[in-house]
């Protein structure tokens, strides 16, 4: 499997990696163009703009874009993230062509319909109320926001229900206009792909497009602090954040290894001690998440209100516990986990084409799987504990609770059991 590149001259790039085999492929366009690169008075159009490509365009109704692709028995989707916006698909090797002819179709030829934008409108208002009623989705938007006060990135992705309901279709061409030039566009495809004839068809359709400024985002600070909604449910969910490494950032491999063996899997410490010997919740996980200037190392769990105080502590006692005696089994453990993760993902032509659009858009190329494996191999258990050992000597942190939250300890309490 060969990963190869191009770029047009006006800055669009083409990545591929054939996968010998495989009678299938996933294709995709993916744009940098996410939450924070929206204004205040933005907040929730790259997600609206998502929804919209597949309103129909000069070419196809709405229904004609989703019977193109599954009358050859093939998926279309899309997403919004922080930083990225994706439409992509996965269809059979001989349908490559079409799915590159419909995605791009809906990425520069949406015709925002009137009609098409109030009916839209209503399903994403559906959706942003859906998430306010799933407490464990709700509670890491509120985690993001008091991380990052006041930021783009700190925003949710949906957008606040009265912005949503302003949008108009002025708004949503200005955005385009703005955001989906071809220096912000990667093409990825991986699995039964041709690079020479994606890279002429390519050619043809994205050749043509003129190069847009690439606006600079506003530089995430991470500032910390807490949120608590009181409701009466049947949980509290608590969320507690510290700022990590970006993704550029060598220390993000640490980070990982350090999420995955404090609070990543069944044999993880947090698991052990706070669910399987305390019994005090079903679920709970450490995760490492990162951006282009910034990371987050978060903790999550569920717990009833009589006992989020006690669960709270114990995990701020196996952070201070890590700081002095992670051991190099553990380590090894967790090293064995991201890599047998990472491996077995790439065994699917979606995973592979999501890596191969990441990786161009965070590196400018794709580093090679032994390149990453030797990063992951390279982090010993002294760097492990030094990493948790900063969180504990250096405490700033982010917090956001929902249910019944009166015994739930203060941002202040945890920095005073971590300094005990």
């Amino acid at each position: 499997m060969t990963v190869k590149t191009h770029t047009l001259p006006n800055g669009f790039r083409i990545v591929t990696e054939r996968m010998e085999g495989m009678k299938s492929a996933s294709i995709g366009v993916w744009i940098n163009a996410g939450g924070r690169h929206e204004r205040v008075e933005q907040n929730g159009i790259a997600h609206f703009l998502e929804h919209m490509a597949f309103k129909g365009t000069e070419r196809r109704t709405a229904l004609q874009i989703a019977e193109a692709i599954e009358d050859v028995g093939g998926y279309i989707n899309a997403y919004t993230s922080r930083e990225m916006t994706a439409y992509y698909a996965r269809v059979l090797e001989d349908d490559v062509p079409l799915a590159l002819d419909v995605i791009s179709d809906i990425v520069l030829n949406p015709i925002f319909d009137p009609r098409e934008i109030e009916v839209e409108r209503g399903v994403i208002l559906q959706e942003i109320g859906q998430s306010l009623d799933t407490p464990d989705d709700i509670v890491f938007d509120w985690l993001q926001e008091v991380a990052y006060p006041d930021q783009p990135i700190g925003r949710t992705i949906l957008g606040p229900t009265e912005r949503v309901k302003s949008f108009s279709r002025d708004d949503l061409s200005s955005f385009v206009r703005e955001h989906y030039g071809p220096g912000q566009m990667i093409l990825a495809a991986a699995g039964g792909v041709d690079h020479d004839a994606l890279v002429k068809a390519a050619e043809a359709i994205f050749g043509g497009l003129e190069s847009k400024p690439i606006h600079m985002v506003e530089a995430a600070s991470f500032a910390g602090g807490e949120r608590r909604e009181d409701k009466v449910l049947e949980q509290v969910h608590f969320t507690l954040a510290f700022e990590g490494p970006n993704y550029r950032d060598p220390l993000i491999y640490t980070s990982q290894i350090f999420s995955t063996a404090f609070g990543g899997g069944m044999s993880s410490r947090l698991f052990q001690e706070v669910r399987e010997k305390q019994g005090l919740c079903y679920t709970i996980f450490s995760q490492a998440g990162a951006y282009a200037d910034t990371g987050m190392t978060t903790i999550y769990a569920g717990t009833s209100a009589d006992q989020v105080a006690t669960l709270a502590n114990i995990t701020m006692d196996e952070l201070k516990r890590a700081a002095d005696d992670m051991s190099p089994a553990e380590v090894a453990r967790a090293r064995a986990q991201m890599k047998a993760g990472m491996l077995m993902g790439l065994e699917s032509p979606s995973h592979r084409a999501e890596r191969l659009a990441r990786m161009t858009a965070i590196w400018g190329r794709v580093p090679s799987l032994d390149e990453i494996i030797e990063s992951i191999d390279s982090v010993t258990t002294g760097d492990i504990r030094d990493f948790a050992g900063q969180m504990v000597d250096n405490p700033r942190m982010a917090m956001a609770l929902y249910g019944q939250v009166d015994a739930a300890p203060t941002i202040q309490d945890l920095q005073e059991r971590l300094a005990a």
